[in-house]
């Protein structure tokens, strides 16, 4: 009767225990990989942002100063 229990013991360890434990490694090596490009992703993005950012400034910069000297440039030909 032992013997048929370590049998049946093996071939549910075979048959169900490890592909089961295989599928959560596999699950488990997938989720690393999109935690790790997830952070990649979140980098870029932020990287991103800030160098639109920084153009929007400079963009705004340059604009205001487009106006002012446009400004001085009307107030000469009114005087």
């Amino acid at each position: 009767m032992d013997s048929e229990a370590l049998r049946v013991l093996n071939v549910i360890m075979q048959w169900i225990v490890a592909p089961v434990a295989a599928f959560v490694w596999v699950l488990y090596q997938k989720q690393q990989t999109h935690h790790t490009d997830i952070a990649v992703l979140k980098a870029e993005t932020a990287s991103a942002k800030l160098s639109h950012d920084r153009e929007i400034k400079e963009i705004r910069e340059t604009s205001r100063a487009i106006m002012d000297k446009l400004s001085s440039i009307e107030e000469a030909l009114r005087k």
